[in-house]
């Protein structure tokens, strides 16, 4: 199993997790202390350094991975940032490129250099990080909004081209007390790692594992529309 974005956050409780029901777990991200802190003293976890943003990188990085771990059969892409925006005015788009790249073209270039060999390996799958900000926009963040959309829309494309070959899973998280952004581990609102965590691996373990891992918190951004409550939603969450 591959994790990105396993030095922190939902990636790092991830990892620990899987490798705790006895799954050869590899993290990867930018930052090798990091990761280094997530797999201290713990057997079969290993950590290998990758800057999802670089394109250059994302060949080489795979063919690694699957010479040191050739019967890798699970992909958890996880890597993403959030940024606040302006755009009230012309501004600066750097964070705004920056967020497409790390949370769009970092999944779908790691995907494509992984996908031979996934489809090659029994029981594959990947998990698409999403994020619940995909079917209702938080406006100060809207790149990240629109890249997590973005993701949903791929998810459910890879899904069918890979039907039969590959699972593909969506995990679409609520307002979670991680580093995501500066202070937001200890935001009041925001549902605690470890409950969110909890919740999250009771569904993996269902049979069959739901094509969307869906915390209770999570479902009035999922099926606003449906329901009938988008436009609620969205005037709720920007007066937050």
């Amino acid at each position: 199993m591959l994790i990105t974005g396993g030095g922190s956050g939902i990636g790092r409780e991830l990892a620990l997790r899987f490798h705790a029901l006895g799954n050869t777990v590899i993290v990867a991200g930018r930052r090798r202390e990091k990761l280094e802190e997530t797999i201290a003293g713990q057997q079969n976890m290993h950590a290998m350094v990758v800057d999802v943003e670089d394109p250059q990188a994302i060949t080489p990085f795979a063919e690694r991975v699957i010479a040191e771990h050739p019967r890798l059969n699970v992909l958890i892409n996880n890597a993403g940032i959030m940024r606040r925006e302006d755009l009230t005015s012309t501004h600066d788009i750097t964070d705004a490129e920056q967020t497409v790249v790390t949370n769009l073209l970092g999944p779908i270039r790691l995907t494509n250099a992984l996908t031979d060999h996934l489809v090659s390996q029994s029981d594959a799958t990947i998990v698409n990080v999403s994020s619940g900000l995909a079917f209702v926009p938080l406006s100060g963040t809207p790149t990240y909004n629109a890249t997590k959309a973005a993701i949903h829309s791929y998810t459910i494309s890879l899904r069918e081209q890979l039907k039969g070959k590959v699972e593909l899973i969506e995990l679409a998280p609520p307002a979670v007390q991680t580093e995501l952004t500066p202070g937001q581990s200890t935001r009041e609102g925001y549902m605690p790692l470890n409950d969110y965590m909890e919740e999250v691996m009771t569904l993996f373990q269902e049979k069959p594992t739901p094509r969307e891992i869906l915390v209770e918190n999570v479902n009035f951004l999922r099926w606003a529309e449906r329901d009938g409550h988008f436009d609620e939603v969205v005037e709720m969450l920007n007066k937050m």
